[in-house]
């Protein structure tokens, strides 16, 4: 049997389909397991020994690549896919779904989209009657497979060619502290990680700060600098798999609401996850190598990328707060 399974989302997204995937394969022992998600989520992926193939499918954001993209699809067609599952259940997840020409494609049943979008699958699978975290959605939607949930652990494997140049870039022991997530509303303030870093140098802890690549990262990079001169930053890393290889070092990570959670929780790395506008519930890492805090209510929409409220929730959870998480971590055991 072989079944492609897509996802079309972010890339935290494609690390919470790790356990469905896993479930698939341990159900389908002899199946040859395919996975397409867009070239720049790959890496994510691309380490996992029982995944037959990960294929990397171009992608701009609101336009399709016919050209590049074609000669995927007319390869994807050739494997005669048995199944299919889209874990996005986006537009573009749902043409793919219909082009790569599988027997059956299940998606989950969602809202909105194109008028001819159920078409593109066989079947789709409404949510559970309660809400569920990412990782229990997804392990819901192959149910419809017989696929029983198996652990709900994250699970990603760095580049082990890169191993010597991570070793280069952080020392041992260090604590990744990463600035950004992909929206202001979901930011930590500033000053408060300036703050943390002082109280957290003054307790003889080792903290690394990191940021994305895009404008809006560099800018709180530079801005916090400007709050924290001495602290150290991790230099601006070439490509996704030399970031994983890096991050798989740290002895603890620490961030909002982003991908680069879910990677480090993936890797095995403990985190510390500071929610507020977004849910804990629905995306934080699961497992007792992981902690959250959560700040003050948040009565900002979800259509916002920015806090509305006279005060920002996440100004709520206080460097001491953080830094307390922190020593009690380091105080025992905690990566297994």
């Amino acid at each position: 049997m072989k079944i492609l399974a897509i996802q079309f989302r972010y890339f935290g997204d494609a690390v919470l389909m790790v356990p469905a995937l896993r479930a698939i394969k341990e159900h389908f022992r002899d199946c040859a397991l395919h996975v397409l998600v867009p070239e720049e989520v790959a890496p994510l992926l691309q380490h996992l020994p029982w995944l037959a193939r990960v294929w990397e499918m171009p992608r701009t954001r609101g336009r399709a690549r016919i050209q590049q993209s074609w000669p995927i699809l007319r390869a994807l067609r050739k494997e005669y896919f048995d199944r299919s599952v889209d874990f996005g259940g986006n537009d573009r997840g749902a043409i793919l779904s219909l082009l790569c020409g599988a027997r059956q494609r299940l998606a989950p049943r969602a809202a909105g989209g194109f008028l001819g979008r159920r078409f593109c699958y066989t079947r789709q699978i409404a949510p559970a009657a309660v809400v569920q975290h990412e990782v229990r959605r997804n392990l819901h939607l192959v149910s419809a497979w017989d696929v029983p949930p198996g652990s709900l652990e994250l699970e990603i494997h760095p580049d082990p060619s890169l191993e010597a140049f991570a070793k280069k870039i952080l020392p041992e022991l260090s604590i990744i502290c990463h600035l950004a997530t992909s929206q202001p509303k979901k930011d930590w303030p500033l000053p408060h990680w300036a703050e943390l870093s002082e109280k957290a140098f003054a307790a003889g802890l080792k903290l690394v700060f990191s940021t994305g690549t895009g404008a809006r990262e560099q800018s709180l990079l530079t801005e916090f600098r400007k709050l924290s001169p001495a602290a150290p930053v991790l230099p601006p890393m070439p490509n996704l798999a030399s970031f994983l290889a890096v991050l798989r070092r740290a002895r603890l990570f620490i961030s909002g609401d982003t991908g680069p959670l879910h990677f480090a929780a993936g890797l095995g790395v403990p985190t510390i996850s500071l929610f507020g506008a977004s849910s804990a519930a629905l995306w934080a890492p699961i497992g007792p190598r992981h902690r959250t805090l959560q700040g003050s209510p948040c009565t900002c929409s979800g259509d916002t990328a920015v806090c509305l409220g006279s005060r920002h929730c996440l100004a709520a959870i206080s460097p001491e707060a953080v830094l307390n998480c922190v020593q009690q971590f380091v105080a025992g055991p905690i990566r297994q």
